[in-house]
C-alpha cells in the first residue's frame, strides 16, 4: 500500500513526523509520500517558499525508511489540488492500494475541496483521529464507503473511508512560527536540523502571515 500525507509543512514538526511514522507502521505501507503543498487552495500562500518547506522536510526525514518527500505539487502550475495529486499517483501505481491520510478537521471541511468526490476514485481516505473520538453522523455518500476493518483497504485499490486513532501531539506550525518571531527557542518541537535551517535562512522572523 502507498500512503499520502500532504500539508504546507510550514515548518514540519514532531507532530507531523510522529503521525507519519505511526501510519507507516500501522498500515504496513510500502511507501509514505510526504507532499508539501505549493499553493494551498483554502488558505493564504505560505510566506516561506515551497522549495524551502520541501528542504526542511528532507532534512527532517533524512534517515527515515520508506518515507519519501514528494515534490510533485511543486511541479504543477496553479492551486495544489489533492485530486490532481492522487490522479498522478494512481497513474504510477495502477493496481496498488493508495491511502490519503487526513486529520479530522480536514475531513470536516472535505466537501469544500475541489472535486472532492473524485478523491475516492483514486484512493482510500483514512481520517486520523484522537483516541476516544466519537464518529458523527454523515451523509449517504460517506456511509456507503465507510468500513470498520483495516484489511479491506488492502483488498481494494481505492474507494473506502476509514477512521483510525493516532497519537496527536499538541504542536502546531503556527505556534513554532510565533516562537521564532518572538526570539524564543523552539527546541524539542521540531528536529534540530530544521531549526538550524530556519536560523541559517532567517525564516519566520517578520510579520508575513503563514
Amino acid at each position: 500500500m502507498i500512503g499520502v500525507y500532504g500539508g504546507t509543512f510550514n515548518p514540519v514538526h514532531f507532530g507531523h513526523l510522529r503521525t507519519a511514522l505511526e501510519v507507516k507502521d500501522i498500515f504496513a505501507l510500502q511507501q509514505l509520500h510526504l507532499i508539501p503543498c505549493k499553493l494551498p487552495a483554502h488558505r493564504r500562500t505560505p510566506s516561506v517558499s515551497a522549495e524551502m518547506r520541501l528542504r526542511m522536510l528532507q532534512l527532517a526525514v533524512d534517515d527515515a525508511k520508506n518515507i519519501i518527500v514528494d515534490r510533485r505539487e511543486l511541479e504543477r502550475e496553479g492551486p495544489s489540488y489533492m485530486v490532481d495529486t492522487l490522479r498522478s499517483l494512481r497513474q504510477e501505481h495502477e493496481r496498488q492500494s493508495i491511502i490519503l491520510f487526513i486529520g479530522n478537521d480536514a475531513f470536516n471541511k472535505i466537501q469544500s475541496w475541489y472535486q472532492w468526490e473524485q478523491l475516492f476514485e483514486y484512493a482510500h481516505v483514512v481520517v486520523m483521529t484522537r483516541p476516544g473520538y466519537i464518529l458523527q453522523e454523515m451523509g449517504d455518500f460517506f456511509n456507503q464507503r465507510l468500513i470498520d476493518e483495516m484489511d479491506q483497504l488492502k483488498e481494494h485499490p481505492h474507494g473506502f473511508l476509514f477512521f483510525h486513532d493516532v497519537t496527536q501531539l499538541d504542536i502546531s506550525s503556527t505556534q513554532i512560527r510565533h516562537l521564532v518571531k518572538q526570539g524564543n527557542d523552539p527546541r524539542f518541537l521540531l528536529p534540530d536540523a530544521v531549526i538550524n535551517y530556519i536560523k541559517q535562512h532567517k525564516l519566520y522572523q517578520t510579520n508575513t502571515g503563514n
